[in-house]
């Protein structure tokens, strides 16, 4: 956001003050950007969306998107020469939110970005590469002994990555997860679109909760709730739109016919995950059977998050999702490169691997053959080590050390 813009909009103003309380300026590439005359094009840090900040005024009032709100920037990007190297990228806080009108008149000339929360890498304020060496060669991620403890994992996982929530307390940071719900459902949501059954909106938005990391059943939650399927399938993607959860695809469904099709879902951030499934340390630092469970969706989760912001940022990525068999193999998460290639990541919440937790990964490599790069299994102990052909055992810390 221009210093321009910033001076323009109050809530911009706000947003910025907040964040830089929050977090020190992040040390990122600059971006280029017009400002609002559209005379020059000035060096700009990160974009905030305007969701990450809950105003006191809590009635739902419209507004047009933020695009809309600089009408002259819109003219100026369409009919200004851009050289080739010239991008203009227009981030916003809906996938939804930019108008046909707006998004007809910049057609070729703009490249939407998903602004998601935090990394665990930009929190510590350094740039994370490992999804670039996975991709490129697995073998690099092996690396000296991990000393994150399970306890520091529940954390990171449990705070999350919007910067004002990591700024909190715990009890704060619930507040701020419950008032943040709240403001969606009540402007965002109904801004898209006219819903009937608001008030089960929360109690859906739960009921996914508890899937996440799991095979999407739009069917068991919305029974749940006492909704019909078809109109939870339509809030379930109002609420991927305003990105509360997302869906990460089936890959490989030309591998057999056995292998499934449907997506998982995933709460967008593993800390407000953890607030709407009232998880906290105290609670899954029990380890009963029930809270090394509810850890595991929480840490896929969590790594689910960090390597999709990564993967936003890496080039070669084509195609991404997760692989499931009906026999009940399940990779977490495959990654394919543009010339074919293909790597593939398991998550395991325990401290240690056993030859039976890589049975996945070893039948995608056999499916694959000469396709299959590598695989790596994440998980909360110590040690990276090559467990065998293409297939290496690294701490869940690799994704930002």
């Amino acid at each position: 956001m221009t210093a321009d813009l910033v001076q323009g909009f109050p809530k911009r103003r706000k947003i910025m003050q907040l964040v830089s309380q929050a977090l020190p300026p992040l040390a990122l590439e600059p971006c280029c950007a017009l400002d609002a005359r559209g005379h020059r094009r000035i060096p700009v840090r990160r974009t905030v969306r305007h969701r990450d900040v809950v105003e006191s005024d809590a009635r739902p009032r419209k507004r047009p998107p933020e695009i809309e709100q600089v009408p002259r920037l819109v003219a100026v990007i369409q009919h200004e020469p851009l050289a080739r190297e010239d991008l203009i990228e227009l981030q916003d806080g809906d996938r939804q939110a930019a108008l046909p009108d707006a998004a007809r008149r910049l057609t070729g000339r703009a490249h939407t970005v998903d602004v998601l929360p935090l990394s665990q890498g930009e929190v510590a304020r350094h740039e994370e590469s490992f999804v670039a060496k996975l991709i490129e060669s697995p073998e690099t991620l092996l690396s000296p002994q991990s000393h994150t403890s399970r306890d520091a994992y529940v954390s990171r996982a449990i705070a999350g990555g919007y910067p004002i929530a990591l700024s909190r307390s715990p009890s704060g940071r619930a507040r701020w997860f419950d008032d943040y719900v709240r403001q969606i459902i009540e402007r965002d949501v109904v801004e898209l679109s006219r819903i009937r059954q608001r008030r089960l909106l929360p109690r859906l938005l739960t009921q996914l909760a508890s899937q996440t990391g799991q095979p999407l059943n739009i069917h068991r939650a919305a029974s749940k709730v006492g909704m019909d399927p078809s109109t939870a399938e339509n809030y379930a993607r109002l609420l991927e739109a305003v990105f509360l959860i997302r869906r990460l695809p089936a890959w490989g469904t030309t591998l057999g016919s056995r292998v499934g099709a449907a997506p998982k879902v995933h709460v967008v951030d593993s800390g407000l995950a953890a607030r709407l499934l009232r998880l906290t340390e105290s609670r899954l630092a029990t380890r009963s059977a029930q809270a090394q469970t509810e850890f595991g969706h929480l840490i896929e989760t969590f790594v689910a998050g960090e390597m999709l912001k990564q993967i936003g940022w890496v080039e070669g990525v084509v195609e991404f999702g997760h692989w499931r068999t009906g026999d009940g193999d399940e990779v977490d998460l495959v990654i394919e490169r543009g010339d074919g290639k293909v790597v593939a990541v398991e998550v395991k919440a325990g401290t240690r691997v056993t030859g039976s937790d890589l049975g996945a990964l070893r039948k995608l490599r056999s499916r694959l053959g000469d396709a299959f790069l590598g695989g790596v299994c994440l998980y909360t102990g110590e040690l990276s080590y090559r467990h065998e052909d293409r297939i290496h055992v690294v701490p869940v810390d690799a994704l930002w050390r």
